[in-house]
């Protein structure tokens, strides 16, 4: 499989500029030609076919779209594809390994942390961040993290269980 996407521009004719970026994504270098205004989460989606990384708003303020650049969680529905250029950029698709889960997708899974699911990969994105920075995190601090991740459906006390669940599982690996 080439690591070269054609993305189709939006303009009828050849007068928007593209331009190549290329991004280590999950960690695998992958380049595209895309337009200056094309969004992260629209190369990653239908660029890379990454389909992980879901867009609720394009606002900012569901958090569905969250992913790590270079290691720091950020809402890729308003980066664009070009900003990402030489960077690293990690996907929900890039938490778990061959065979089998991550702790978070694990801790997920077990505490129930999900129910449409919608939501569930900018909160499993958020949360690697949170666990990479502080591995044994409180209550609040879990909460605090995931402000800014919008769940409509369960009420997060089930994603807080699941994550101090997969830390917990880290913690003792």
């Amino acid at each position: 499989m080439s690591n070269m996407y054609e993305v189709l521009t939006t303009a009828t004719d050849d007068s928007v500029p593209v331009r190549q970026v290329t991004i280590r994504v999950n960690g695998e270098s992958r380049s595209a030609m895309v337009e200056d205004r094309l969004l992260l989460a629209h190369l990653l989606r239908q660029g890379f076919k990454l389909t992980g990384t879901h867009t609720g708003c394009d606002t900012t303020n569901c958090g569905a779209c969250t992913v790590l650049f270079d290691g720091r969680p950020v809402k890729s529905c308003t980066m664009f594809a070009v900003q990402a250029d030489g960077h690293d950029v990690m996907t929900v698709e890039g938490l778990a390994g061959a065979s089998e889960l991550h702790a978070i997708q694990e801790g997920f899974k077990e505490e129930h942390g999900l129910q449409c699911g919608f939501c569930t990969p900018g909160m499993m994105m958020t949360t690697k961040a949170l666990l990479d920075e502080n591995p044994n995190p409180t209550e609040d601090e879990i909460r605090w993290a995931l402000s800014g991740n919008l769940c409509r459906c369960t009420g997060y006390q089930n994603i807080v269980k699941a994550v101090m669940w997969a830390a917990n599982k880290l913690q003792d690996q």
